[in-house]
């Protein structure tokens, strides 16, 4: 009796992810675009504040918090349709977490030292949850799309 190996597309990394994972995932990304809204919304205050010298780095600072904000809700709401998002946000907050873990001795880096790598961890565990790597299949699909003329 001989036993044929499955190759079909019914593998774990090509099937849709259960809805319990998948709304885990998704809650994870909602539940990180809004905390960054939150900051967000200090940030401005944070901007009335700021001295003319510091007034750059805390406007760049707010805006790319409502950019994170967006970009988590993006991947809360079409989290399997956005290619190249999950891994920008997950190098940023990479490489941002291991920046502040070297400099937790300064009052900005203790800080992030906590956030950055939160957001970094539930980044990758809700990318894990939902398949966030099939949303390249976007890309491929409209690659395969004939182009009108």
């Amino acid at each position: 009796m001989t036993t044929a190996t499955s190759t079909s597309s019914s593998s774990w990394t090509h099937r849709a992810p259960s809805r319990l994972w998948d709304g885990i995932g998704r809650s994870l990304m909602g539940f990180n675009a809004v905390l960054t809204f939150g900051v967000f919304i200090n940030g401005l205050f944070l901007m009335a504040d700021a001295s003319d010298d510091r007034l750059m780095v805390e406007g760049w600072r707010t805006f790319g918090y409502f950019v994170f904000s967006a970009l988590w809700a993006l991947l809360a709401f079409r989290p399997r349709q956005a290619p190249v998002v999950w891994e920008l946000i997950m190098f940023h907050k990479i490489a941002a977490s291991a920046l502040a873990l070297t400099i937790t001795h300064t009052t900005e880096g203790a800080q992030s030292a906590i956030t950055d790598p939160w957001v970094a961890l539930s980044t990758i565990s809700a990318y894990v949850a939902c398949r966030g790597w099939r949303s390249w299949r976007v890309l491929k699909r409209e690659a395969a799309l004939p182009t009108a003329a």
